[in-house]
């Protein structure tokens, strides 16, 4: 169908060293010599090439080289990737690259060919410095690692993002808040904080199953967000999505692009590429259309995903979606008649409350088409 150009790439680069305890993702567990990685990555090489030569490439704005484990693959692949999009699309400095890394496969030579080659931004799964955590989640490394690859890439890069777990059996707040200042005091600018999610069929959830393992407490998982924002908020960060903390100038424009509707396209196994016009937004996955919204769907679903952001969603956005979802400012007031939702000067927000029931406030406005 004929479409809004696409403002933003991801790269699916889906291998491993190993698969930890509770992925789902698709990933898949490869040693670094393994000729299928050479296979794949150069294949990613020609759908880039093919994606310029149909001009899907021309108004992008941000590139996300996400996995599995980018740095796994090595520079020499890594090279001839970032090579190829700069030869198919503007990869200047004001375009926002960013190349996910996880510490046992980084080190300052990395950090020195992505950075020339124009990554800009950083993002390491490091999930916690306490190293019985690691060992919970099955992760490849220790926090000795994870600091030593922060380190490495201060050596080029200022836009250094982390992401960490939390709410995780057997972790306390004391372990989580001294993961987070140690993190803030090597010089991360952005963190993410997730809650662990224990998903069906991983070995976590089949530990879980067996009784080796307890269930994520929801109570627990709520106050371990709430000192995470407390932490962060008092070292300098502010909190621009549910999940995400950023020193000012330092939010992930790839990420709010997802939140507030803009296409994007998806290349690379897994990955989802969102198409749309003013009439209609499509998101496809390996060829299979995973959503098809009319443009009453598409209006409550962008409600929705700014419900997600700390400055939430405009009047006028409202104003607009109401010609479409007549009942939508009514939504709102039960929304905020909940303690869901507050009303500044410009915009409905989400409250810490609606932050920690998501689920309710998102069923409530995307339940509006």
């Amino acid at each position: 169908m004929p479409h809004d150009p696409y403002k933003a790439l991801y790269v699916h680069l889906p291998f491993c060293v190993r698969r930890c305890r509770y992925c789902d993702f698709a990933t898949e567990a490869a040693p670094s010599d393994n000729p299928a990685i050479e296979r794949y990555v150069e294949d990613l090489c020609l759908q880039v090439r093919r994606a310029s030569k149909e001009g899907e490439l021309g108004a992008v704005e941000t590139v996300y080289l996400g996995g599995g484990t980018p740095s796994h693959v090595g520079i020499s692949r890594l090279s001839m990737l970032l090579y190829t999009l700069s030869l198919s699309m503007r990869l200047e400095p004001d375009v926002e690259c960013t190349m996910e890394a996880n510490p046992e496969s980084f080190d300052a030579r990395m950090a020195a060919d992505i950075w020339a080659l124009g990554v800009n931004r950083l993002s390491l799964g490091v999930q916690s410095l306490d190293d019985e955590v690691l060992g919970i989640l099955g992760r490849p490394h220790d926090a000795q690692a994870a600091l030593a690859a922060i380190a490495a890439a201060g050596t080029r890069f200022d836009n250094v993002s982390v992401d960490v777990m939390c709410g995780i059996p057997g972790q306390s707040v004391a372990s989580l808040a001294d993961t987070l200042q140690r993190l803030v005091d090597a010089g991360a600018k952005h963190v993410s904080v997730y809650p662990l999610a224990v998903e069906e069929g991983t070995p976590l959830y089949r530990d879980m199953m067996r009784g080796r393992f307890p269930e994520p407490d929801e109570d627990e998982q709520a106050e371990a967000m709430v000192a995470a924002k407390e932490l962060l908020e008092r070292a300098g960060f502010h909190r621009y999505e549910v999940a995400s903390y950023a020193l000012e100038g330092f939010e992930c424009r790839h990420n709010k692009a997802y939140w507030t509707g803009k296409p994007y396209l998806g290349i690379g196994r897994s990955a989802a590429t969102m198409t749309q016009n003013d009439q209609r937004r499509m998101r496809v996955t390996d060829g299979q259309v995973t959503d098809d919204l009319d443009r009453r769907q598409m209006y409550a679903e962008d409600l929705m995903l700014g419900m997600r952001m700390s400055e939430g969603v405009a009047f006028e956005l409202v104003e607009e979606a109401s010609s479409v979802l007549p009942d939508a400012k009514q939504a709102f007031a039960r929304l905020i008649e909940l303690g869901l939702v507050e009303r500044t000067e410009r915009s409905y927000r989400p409250t810490e409350q609606g932050w920690l029931q998501g689920n309710e406030l998102y069923g409530a406005l995307f339940d509006l088409a």
